[in-house]
């Protein structure tokens, strides 16, 4: 009865499970779509009418399609404070996770906001402030500090003395208040220049015409009108022209917003002389949203830089922003595209799943009928036996439980070594077959060259699968001695005789010293073959060039000594210890090879009761020391071989991968390249010579190659050279790849260098490490030779628009860039100007000053600006010299000596060779200034 009941609870578990797994396959699909934790943002817009505001909009939507997890529910309040309140307590009521609010007026919106920011609703104003601190951020231009622009503006254009018209936004909204703020603070200094008049234009076209259409007689007597956006400037121009005024009046504006009816355009067409650009701060906006709403830090105040635009810069800038307007139509294209085939996918997807879950559901069941008809016939004569059987184990899997779970963390640590190691043959196979695969046409030199090296690493991972499966067979008990007497003399020879090219390529002194010309000894020559190699492999691997490699062999009682020494890096007294733990490689990076290496080593020489030592000094070299019982009455009958004389090597029967995995492939001669671009000088960092000389060669056809294997040597090669591109391994011995990335970036001599990171670390946190660390590019083992190419090329031409960027401002003005570039460009800028009215003043005296040699001064400055040092002082003289003729009443020589020429006549000319002017000419009619 009891047997029964216990089948029929079994039957019934199994079955339940069976259900649970089918319905957990129908729903998988559904499930996966709801991982991914979704936010509501509300955007609460004063008013949605003018281009300006449709532009954020804009700018808004096109950054959140970087973010498909976050939904914007827009509000318009259509210039209505009433109605914007009613629209941010509806936004509330609709469960948004954040506000984003461009309020109407000042004072109005500060109990509403502090009400959502007590609800512990984020809160983002946008372009404008309110009287309360109840805010997470604020986004916007310095509305003050355009007022200040447009005041120097003014002043320069009316030469100090006008009639200024100003048109007003909103009189209550702080940017209304802020520019009219700063404008007057700087027209101050120009006693000159007066504002006969103020006109309320509330930020709209139609209002304005209506003002300035009752006030044209103070227009027929002033010299310019001033609005506070474009909007209302091109407004006030369009009343003006209706009633030919327009000749007589200069209109200058703020927002200078791209497209055909905007202020670029107005500018361009002679309509507004000057504009100021205020950003929209659409895109920053929702940045600083998905911030907050991942929980990150923001800036609490992120103040939006503005720039003059006039007719001296309109035409670059109106060809750039064509340029990104074009680029975003294409963009929304694309996105829809993408759209689309997502949803594509979506729908195929989920067919897919239902199919095979249906699928899945027909074979559990035939399995399961199948199971029912066996499982009956079996079960009552198994059920007893099982039964007691697990009475039986219970007590040993309780006694064997805390091994198991030590034995669980080795072999996890085990896996973690095995998947770095490999990474580094695999990418010396992997690489070079793409780059075959990729290639139109392959020089003879190219395919044997890479074959050499893809069979060089297969062997090399070959070698290191036997060395698992015999760590295998050990850890299971199961390796067992195969022992025969045979020569052991000849055997180490015929073993050093393979390495004999590997020596002489590298000038090692390489020599098997026996204390007899012949010794029988019994031992399992398989096992001892790879004790031996695995040694001269590593005396090989820390040997430099010219140094030695002796093997001697005695006798010393009833032991035969084996003992092989060098004189290369050696071992500290920690790493000495633990050289025959398994994965222990001290403070040099971990290598699976010697990890388990010289581990097999001492079990295999324990297996024929004999011992292996090691005795090492840091930088004088290590001697191991082996030692084997003499005779055969050591050994059990089962490790004897007595079917005669066996050697393996010799037979073929087991052939040894040492002659390619220890020895280097023969060099074969290069064809001379056509002579390539060179697109620059590339440093590579790299301790492994394999994957360093495949670089080397595969990236030699475009750049000029310098290669190094420690970060100490890197960094006095990016010091003596200052090259174009860095490329580096993370680990490394000594200085590794982070903290060379660090001292890069944080030199003033190489800060503009960029760094690519090559690792076979790709977990997300070593990529945010090496960002972290300053590298512009990080990428992981086995890589892609067309994309580590491309990378390449496109962080060099990357450095090439900041070159561009940079020139086209001397003060470093831009918004973005290197904080170090920045400060070497302000620092050089600066002891130009404090010597300009020197005329010995030069580049000796220059780079002494910047602690910085003539050549080091020449390509950091090349490299930020593209142009000479001497091109870049004699830039700053004309600049200079051109504001002081536009500015001043100077006499010539006042200039000319001020600027630092020897004589007017030299300044003279050389200011004719640079603006096809004299100076006398470009004081009449100053362009540029």
């Amino acid at each position: 009865m009891t047997f029964s009941l216990a089948k029929s609870t079994l039957r019934k578990k199994a079955f339940n499970g069976l259900l649970l797994f089918v319905g957990w396959c129908l729903l998988g699909s559904c499930q996966s779509e709801t991982k991914t934790k979704t936010y509501r943002i509300g955007f609460s817009q004063c008013t949605g009418a003018d281009e300006w505001r449709k532009t954020m909009l804009s700018d808004m939507k096109r950054e959140l399609t970087f973010h498909p997890n976050c939904t914007l529910l827009y509000e318009d309040a259509g210039n209505s404070t009433a109605r914007q309140i009613s629209q941010i307590n509806t936004l509330i009521d609709r469960g948004i996770d954040l506000l984003i609010v461009s309020p109407n007026e000042v004072a109005p919106f500060a109990k509403v906001i502090e009400d959502v920011f007590k609800r512990g609703i984020p809160v983002i104003l946008l372009d404008r402030k309110i009287e309360t601190e109840s805010y997470n951020a604020y986004i916007g231009g310095d509305n003050v500090e355009i007022g200040r622009l447009a005041g120097v503006f003014i002043g320069n254009h009316l030469r100090g003395k006008g009639r200024v018209v100003e048109v007003w936004g909103l009189p209550s909204s702080s940017p209304a208040q802020e520019r009219h703020r700063g404008l007057h603070e700087e027209l101050a200094k120009y006693p000159g220049i007066r504002v006969v008049k103020e006109l309320n234009g509330q930020w709209e076209r139609d209002t304005v015409r209506r003002v300035v259409a009752a006030e044209l007689s103070t227009l027929k007597e002033a010299d310019l009108v001033f609005a506070h956006n474009d909007v209302m400037a091109l407004g006030a121009y369009a009343v003006c022209m209706q009633n030919g005024l327009q000749q007589n009046l200069d209109f200058v504006g703020i927002d200078a917003l791209p497209g055909p009816n905007a202020g670029m355009q107005a500018i361009t067409d002679g309509i507004l002389k000057a504009s100021f650009l205020y950003p929209t701060g659409g895109e920053e906006a929702i940045e600083t949203a998905t911030r907050i709403l991942a929980g990150k830090s923001v800036k609490r105040e992120q103040i939006l830089n503005s720039i003059q635009i006039d007719g001296s810069n309109i035409r670059a800038l109106k060809a750039q922003s064509d340029k990104l307007l074009a680029q975003q139509a294409d963009i929304e294209k694309q996105s829809q595209r993408i759209d689309a085939l997502t949803q594509t996918y979506a729908s195929q997807k989920n067919t897919l799943y239902i199919t095979l879950a249906s699928l899945l559901v027909v074979m559990l069941l035939g399995a399961w009928a199948l199971y029912l008809f066996r499982s009956k016939q079996a079960a009552y004569r198994t059920l007893e036996n099982q039964n007691e059987e697990i009475r039986q184990q219970k007590d040993k899997i309780e006694a064997v439980s805390q091994q198991a779970r030590l034995a669980t963390e080795e072999k996890l640590r085990f896996y973690s070594y095995i998947s770095h190691e490999f990474n580094t043959p695999l990418s010396l196979i992997l690489t070079p077959t793409e780059d075959l695969l990729t290639k139109k046409t392959v020089s003879t030199h190219d395919l044997k060259s890479n074959l050499a090296l893809i069979q060089k690493n297969a062997y090399r991972l070959l070698r290191l699968i036997d060395q698992m499966l015999d760590l295998r067979k050990t850890d299971a008990g199961k390796q067992r001695l195969r022992t025969s007497e045979q020569d052991l003399v000849a055997f180490i020879e015929d073993i050093v005789v393979d390495f004999r090219r590997k020596a002489e390529k590298q000038r090692i002194d390489l020599q098997f010293i026996p204390s007899k010309p012949s010794l029988l000894v019994w031992f399992d020559d398989e096992k001892l073959d790879k004790v031996i190699v695995n040694l001269l492999s590593n005396a090989f691997k820390y040997t430099p060039r010219g140094g030695l490699i002796h093997i001697r062999l005695d006798v010393q009682d009833t032991q035969v000594c084996i003992q092989v020494e060098d004189n290369g890096e050696g071992m500290t007294p920690d790493e000495q210890a633990h050289a025959f733990d398994l994965f222990f490689s001290g403070t040099r990076p971990f290598n699976l090879s010697k990890g388990l290496g010289l581990a097999l080593s001492m079990e295999f020489i324990q297996l024929h009761q004999g011992e292996i030592t090691v005795q090492s000094e840091k930088n004088k070299g290590t001697t191991f020391t082996i030692l084997l019982p003499l005779g055969n009455a050591h050994l059990s009958e089962e490790e004897i071989d007595r079917s005669g004389f066996r050697n393996a090597l010799k037979e073929g029967i087991a052939i040894s991968p040492r002659f390619l995995v220890d020895i280097d492939e023969e060099d074969v001669a290069a064809p001379p390249d056509p002579i390539k671009k060179q697109l620059g000088t590339l440093l590579v960092v790299e301790d492994n010579d394999d994957i360093r000389t495949f670089l080397t060669t595969r990236l030699g056809h475009e750049f000029d190659i310098i290669a190094e294997s420690t970060g100490e040597k890197g960094w006095e090669r990016a010091i003596d050279v200052i090259p174009d591109l860095i490329i580096s391994d993370i680990m490394l011995p000594g200085m590794d790849g982070m903290q060379l990335t660090q001292r890069v970036k944080a030199d003033l001599r190489t800060s503009h260098i960029p760094v690519v990171l090559l690792t076979a670390k790709g977990q997300m946190e070593q990529r945010i490490e090496g960002t972290r660390a300053g590298a512009d590019a990080y990428i992981t083992k086995p890589f892609n030779t067309t994309y580590l190419l491309e990378v390449l090329r496109t962080t060099l031409a990357n450095r090439e628009k900041w070159q561009r960027r940079y020139a086209s401002d001397f003060l470093s003005q831009a918004g973005a860039g290197n904080r170090q570039d920045k400060k070497f460009l302000n620092e050089l800028t600066g002891l130009i100007e404090q010597n300009l009215t020197d005329p010995d003043f030069g580049v000796e005296k220059l780079s002494r000053d910047m602690g910085l040699s003539r050549v080091q001064l020449y390509r950091k400055v090349q490299a930020l600006l593209d142009m000479n040092v001497i091109d870049y002082v004699a830039e700053i003289r004309l600049k200079k010299a051109r504001r002081l003729l536009a500015e001043s009443t100077k006499t010539m020589a006042e200039i000319a000596y001020e600027t630092g020429f020897s004589s007017p006549a030299y300044f003279t000319t050389f200011f004719k060779q640079h603006t096809q002017k004299t100076p006398s000419e470009y004081r009449k009619s100053p362009a540029g200034v």
